[in-house]
């Protein structure tokens, strides 16, 4: 089921979660191999300082502790409860919390919305109880909350059965549990330090965008890690990721899975161009966060980021490259550039710095230094000073192999390492080797973060590039507009979605519907051959599929069988068309065509989407999306990020488009579908001809489609 609206901002509520003085578990048992014991086991085995309160109706001792027969009966009440009993006694069970006065609750049973409509009534009914009570529930079926510092474990998870994460600033957050559980299992392999860990499971009520904002409130977390399947409430998510970066916390995603969209994209272009997975990554671009792709990169980005923060971020996107064999340079090379980073030439100063530590060694980037780079570490230290004093400001990338594993070359490099981070504390420098795990724990307590591969490094590096420069852009908050009604002749057909257009500041073309031939002829000689013909009709969305498009139309004779040509043509695609008439528009050319649209994103709401016309937007898939409504400056980003923005920007000697002025025209039509979200489902524009630069843009069609009125 959706999460009950309500109107805690995010994070609200959540102290208890991490902060408890006392704990009551209930479904407590003695044996800890099961769900209601392993709390208890945990709890007692990792030294958790608060009261910890056994439920269980049989009451006597359990692991050592007096056990209670009901929460109620406990000698203080408990600020978080856990609930460990079958998914029918749950109600119950939260009511006594409630009554109890216990402010938060951790369901970690299963058997609620994932088991179907009778369990989807459970967990409602845990929602109306929470709501009533001002209580806070996290779940149901989840893997629940832990506090590493206070050693305050409200979950089953076997990854503390036996050690807990080393505390320390990295904060998780999962709707996933086993996914959260690993990440937080690898992030402490890692010897990175955790914060608080969350799984919100079914997020009854506390989702994951609570979670975010508590952590970015938490003073221990630096750097969050989440795990996300879906949002299910998108101001939510946008107001704890703003929190998060108010506070200088960087958010690193792995975003799994794709919602599915709430209407059929068939209706329009926009629709079939804008997916939900688009969608998120958008949202998360504008407000900071990092997406990767998978667990391995979150852990890797993530640990990177955590050693690096919060004044070594990569600068830019260049890179140097220096290893010892020429086979393993290049594959470096390869790897980095797929990856998207820079491999500046290096200065005349920095070469020859190069040749005095190593005369054996090439002062291309990247850099084979060959093995005697390493035969010193005063050698191995002349040489990295020189990479990291080049004027590129590049970060610097030293490949190992297998070095670290030779009691020899560990030590020469180890040493060396340490008196260029201590001479250069703020440069970026990073290494590539596969081992052994205490030389690299050596290795990273420099500051300096290690990638076990060269696509690893590629990947990370490009990562925290990314990272960077998101932390770098400024934020675009401004006042939102009100939602108004939309007059629905809009729907109708082109010539009235391009007037509401047209009074907004889009340039359209001058038009007029003629209601027989005689007055399409009219209205060609006052328009000026050649011109074009369009049926008009809110019947026919595709006019070209259905005969009702004639170009290049010459004179009033070739005006007189173009009307009747469609008028024909239509009859038989459509019989039932309501006709309005006959669009006469001029033959517009000379300029480059575009794309821009509005769709309705089931949670994000109106999405503004722009990429080039013809073919490239839906062969090629060459489109950008982002929420509505976007500034000019954001509108000429994503214009700027399409594959083929090079056609606009004057490649091959073509004079270069007005992008300015399409900048403008997105960022017009997305203030007006956010302006009337209510009524407005799709907007296309299609196409757009881009003109030159400086003689602006026409919209040679358009069509809006209504938001379909809700279920009764």
């Amino acid at each position: 089921m959706a999460v009950l609206a309500h109107a805690l901002p995010a994070g609200a509520g959540l102290s208890p979660f991490f902060k408890a003085a006392s704990i009551a578990i209930v479904g407590a048992s003695e044996d800890i191999t099961k769900i209601g014991g392993r709390p208890v086991h945990m709890l007692i085995k990792h030294g958790y300082a608060g009261a910890v309160y056994p439920i269980n109706p049989k009451g006597g001792v359990i692991q050592g502790l007096p056990a209670y027969a009901s929460v109620r009966d406990t000698p203080t009440a408990p600020e978080l409860a856990i609930l460990a009993v079958p998914a029918s006694a749950t109600p119950a069970a939260l009511r006594d919390c409630a009554a109890r006065g216990t402010k938060a609750a951790i369901v970690l049973s299963a058997g609620f919305t994932e088991a179907g409509p009778a369990g989807a009534a459970l967990q409602a009914e845990l929602v109306a109880i929470a709501r009533e009570h001002g209580m806070r529930v996290l779940g149901p079926n989840c893997l629940g909350a832990v506090n590493v510092a206070d050693r305050l474990i409200g979950s089953f998870s076997i990854a503390l059965e036996e050690h807990m994460p080393p505390a320390g600033h990295a904060g998780i957050v999962s709707q996933s549990g086993n996914v959260g559980s690993h990440t937080m299992q690898s992030v402490a392999r890692r010897g990175m330090g955790v914060s608080r860990f969350i799984a919100t499971g079914n997020e009854a009520d506390v989702d994951v965008a609570d979670g975010i904002a508590a952590l970015a409130d938490d003073p221990d977390t630096r750097i969050i890690l989440c795990c996300m399947e879906t949002c299910r409430d998108a101001a939510k998510l946008i107001s704890a990721l703003q929190r998060a970066r108010e506070l200088g916390k960087p958010v690193i995603v792995l975003k799994i899975g794709s919602t599915e969209k709430g209407q059929q994209a068939a209706a329009s272009h926009t629709g079939a161009l804008t997916g939900s997975d688009a969608v998120i990554d958008a949202v998360f671009r504008r407000h900071g966060v990092l997406r990767v792709r998978s667990v391995e990169a979150l852990i890797d980005i993530g640990h990177a980021a955590s050693l690096l923060m919060p004044n070594r971020l990569p600068r830019n996107d260049a890179v140097t490259l220096v290893a010892a064999s020429g086979g393993f340079s290049i594959m470096m090379a390869d790897a980095m550039s797929e990856a998207g980073m820079a491999l500046p030439a290096l200065a005349p100063l920095t070469q020859q710095r190069i040749l005095d530590a190593v005369p054996t060694a090439s002062t291309g980037n990247p850099v084979d230094a060959s093995a005697q780079m390493s035969s010193r570490p005063d050698i191995l230290g002349k040489m990295l000073t020189a990479l990291l004093e080049d004027p590129s400001d590049s970060a610097l990338v030293l490949f190992m192999s297998l070095s670290l594993y030779n009691t020899r070359l560990r030590g020469i490099y180890l040493e060396a390492l340490a008196q260029v981070r201590v001479s250069h504390p703020d440069r970026l420098l990073m290494i590539i080797s596969q081992g052994p795990a205490d030389a690299i724990a050596q290795i990273n307590a420099l500051g300096i973060p290690v990638f076990s591969s060269i696509d690893a490094a590629a990947t990370g590096l490009a990562g925290l590039v990314r990272l960077g420069q998101l932390r770098a852009e400024k934020t675009h908050q401004r006042a939102l507009p009100a939602a108004e009604p939309v007059d629905p002749i809009v729907f109708q057909n082109e010539f009235h979605a391009k007037q509401a257009l047209g009074n907004v500041g889009i340039d359209v073309p001058h038009e007029v519907i003629a209601g027989d031939a005689d007055a399409a002829v009219r209205a060609a000689d006052a328009i000026g051959y050649p011109v074009v013909l369009k049926i008009a009709s809110e019947d026919v969305a595709h006019k070209t599929e259905a005969g009702g498009v004639m170009l290049n139309v010459a004179n009033a004779q070739a005006v007189r069988d173009a009307h009747a040509r469609i008028l024909a043509n239509v009859a038989r695609h459509a019989p039932a068309a309501r006709i309005d008439g006959v669009l006469v528009a001029p033959m517009l050319q000379g300029g480059t065509e575009m794309i821009a649209g509005v769709s309705q994103d089931p949670v994000f709401g109106p999405i503004v989407m722009v990429g080039m016309g013809g073919i490239y937007a839906e062969v090629l898939n060459d489109v950008a999306v982002q929420a509505a409504p976007v500034t000019e400056d954001e509108a000429l980003a994503m214009i700027r990020s399409l594959k083929m923005f090079p056609i606009l920007d004057g490649a091959r000697g073509q004079a270069k488009a007005d992008i300015a002025a399409a900048a403008r025209s997105v960022a017009r039509l997305s203030e007006f579908a956010f302006r009337h979200r209510d009524d407005v489902s799709d907007i296309d524009m299609n196409p757009i001809l881009v003109r030159p630069q400086g003689q602006g843009v026409v919209v040679l069609d358009a069509l809006m489609i209504p938001r379909a009125a809700p279920a009764l």
